[in-house]
């Protein structure tokens, strides 16, 4: 069963890749304090309208390259910046 996640896109610089922000949450066995941990992953793009700041959904794929091994599954969310 592949990996669906989802995440903020961080870096469109590159050239058919994207860098994706996943944040998670998880409680502390001892303290039960909840802690965000996060970690970017370089997603294969599709789509060719990303912009950094979009929330994705990404799915793990066969490795693509040396470190893509997940791709763009949809757009989750198109924020429009108001001035």
């Amino acid at each position: 069963m592949a990996k669906i996640l989802e995440g903020i896109v961080v870096s469109t610089k590159m050239q058919g890749t994207v860098g994706v922000k996943v944040e998670t949450k998880y409680r502390h066995t001892m303290y039960q304090k909840v802690i965000k941990k996060h970690k970017n992953f370089l997603v294969a793009n599709s789509f060719a309208d990303l912009k950094e700041g979009q929330t994705v959904q990404i799915i793990e794929t066969k490795p693509i390259s040396k470190n893509v091994h997940f791709k763009v599954l949809k757009i989750m969310e198109v924020k429009t910046q108001a001035k």
